[in-house]
């Protein structure tokens, strides 16, 4: 495993290196289940155990690392409850999020989610996911943002580390990606069209087939 901080003279050292942990156990360069031994990520980093612990009790509090009696930190795993429970969540948010955008979104917003699509487009058969799940990330934050409701905005905001945590492990999968593209064009479509019903739909769809496969890798990755 290769951790490299980047340098950022504005942020204070623990945020630096709750970055560089961050983006590794989303990348999964630190797996689900690895152990998290503060000296061994100070020499790696170059730092001091003092930043590395606080940046693990940020990674806590986000839910990417638990706390384990007698061995200490480790990468949190994916289970199929925590997985379902958050899309739980989701699929409501995003079904209330599709509604309330066809009621409320402006033209300015309409050309932002057609230019969402197009970007997704431009990275998804790439190999950079990190790429792929910020465009990806930005097209439901067109959605979320036409609504206006700054209460919605914020309760889908609590959930974004472990939605992007799951949306990684979604897209690692090349063969849904081309299914994926489509799923954004029909709620785009749906959106557009004003059709409440129809975006919704196509919502709980795209939540559903996200569920489904990231269930089915867990599987895969157990046997």
């Amino acid at each position: 495993m290769n951790l490299t901080l980047n340098m950022n003279e504005y942020l204070p050292l623990r945020d630096v290196v709750f970055q560089t942990l961050r983006q590794a156990i989303l990348k999964g360069d630190l797996a689900p289940g690895e152990r998290l031994m503060e000296v061994k990520l100070a020499n790696r980093l170059g730092v001091s155990r003092t930043p590395i612990r606080e940046a693990i009790r940020m990674l806590e509090l986000e839910g990417l690392v638990v706390m384990v009696p007698r061995k200490g930190a480790e990468v949190a795993r994916i289970s199929e409850k925590s997985l379902r429970d958050v899309l739980e969540v989701r699929g409501a948010l995003e079904e209330l999020s599709a509604s309330l955008a066809c009621e409320r979104m402006e033209k300015e917003e309409e050309e932002l989610l057609r230019q969402a699509v197009v970007e997704f487009k431009d990275v998804v058969f790439g190999d950079n996911l990190i790429a792929i799940a910020q465009k990806d990330e930005q097209f439901h934050d067109v959605i979320y943002h036409a609504t206006k409701n700054a209460k919605l905005i914020l309760m889908v905001n609590n959930l974004r580390e472990q939605m992007y945590r799951f949306r990684m492990e979604y897209i690692k999968d090349k063969n849904k990606r081309t299914a994926l593209a489509e799923e954004h064009e029909a709620i785009l479509t749906a959106i557009l069209a004003r059709d409440v019903e129809g975006a919704k739909e196509a919502l709980r769809r795209h939540i559903e087939n996200q569920e489904l496969t990231v269930i089915q890798n867990l599987k895969e990755n157990q046997t």
